[in-house]
């Protein structure tokens, strides 16, 4: 049964190249060189959307922006929201506060100049706003947006933060900003990540289809979805001399990924972030 609860579906915009795996493989001096799949990928989503007529986020990273500016075009003009990924796909992890607020200014000006609209969101690279480091959604609020969608409740060996709320909290006593964890599935006792990504590639669609429709119909909750430009493409570059498990993360499934997402976008409702979850505008001082 479909359900009739509307979920966020959001779409990371970053090339195979930059993914956090890939840092000690594809220096950042080495991204002009190699061969750019991204724009390709991205009208390629874009025109599935439009086919499906879905409107999305697209959490897009500055330096994809500056190259590719009639993507960003393109996502404002098929009424889709722009957010921000940061300017070079760099974990919060490895920033100080200076630098982290220097990142995504740098990113959010060149979004927004390139689109004409006001940016509210933000997501991290990989995940990475954890209990280490709150102090960068104070950053965020202060740089003008309305909510990240950085945390994920689970366990993870590169990201998590497993005690967070699982949906929609305020961080910041009496701001007016809002957290929006990625979507989790609680299952004996622990948070199961079925919000997107190399999860929703590795477990069988029906397993996906499942907990989001438990977490509609059960919790009453509107989920999210994430995923890729790259992960639609299982013929983009392979990289040798990858270990064992990164390897296996960003290539298993590729081939099954379109034709999954397809199937998700029929079975689920979808819009936007800013409108699923109520993120009024608000101008800019």
């Amino acid at each position: 049964m479909k359900t009739t609860q509307i979920n966020a579906l959001t779409i990371d915009v970053e090339d195979y190249f930059q993914v956090s795996a890939f840092e000690a493989y594809i220096a950042k001096n080495q991204w002009d060189s190699v061969p750019h799949r991204v724009e390709k990928n991205t009208h390629k989503i874009l025109d599935l959307l439009d086919k499906k007529q879905v409107k999305a986020t697209f959490f897009t990273l500055g330096w994809i922006a500056e190259r590719y500016p009639e993507i960003i075009k393109r996502i404002v003009a098929d009424g889709h929201e722009l957010a921000c990924h940061g300017y070079e796909h760099i974990r919060v992890t490895e920033q100080t506060p200076n630098q982290f607020r220097s990142d995504v200014y740098k990113a959010k000006n060149i979004l927004e100049q390139l689109s004409g609209k006001q940016v509210k969101g933000y997501r991290a690279a990989s995940y990475s706003i954890n209990a280490s480091n709150l102090w960068a959604l104070n950053v965020l609020q202060e740089l003008d947006f309305k909510y990240s969608s950085s945390i994920y409740p689970v366990k993870h060996d590169l990201y998590g933060m497993p005690d967070a709320p699982r949906f929609m909290f305020e961080p910041i006593s009496n701001k007016d900003f809002k957290e929006i964890p990625i979507t989790t599935i609680r299952f004996g006792n622990k948070n199961w990540p079925c919000g997107g990504g190399g999860f929703f590639r590795f477990y069988p669609y029906a397993l996906s289809k499942w907990a989001l429709n438990r977490v509609n119909q059960h919790e009453q909750q509107s989920a999210i979805f994430y995923f890729h430009p790259w992960e639609i493409d299982p013929k983009q570059p392979r990289q040798q001399g990858l270990a064992f498990k990164t390897r296996t993360r960003h290539y298993l499934n590729l081939e099954k990924m379109e034709a999954r997402i397809n199937q998700l976008l029929t079975d689920f409702k979808w819009d936007t972030m800013e409108n699923v979850f109520d993120i009024n505008p608000r101008s800019k001082p």
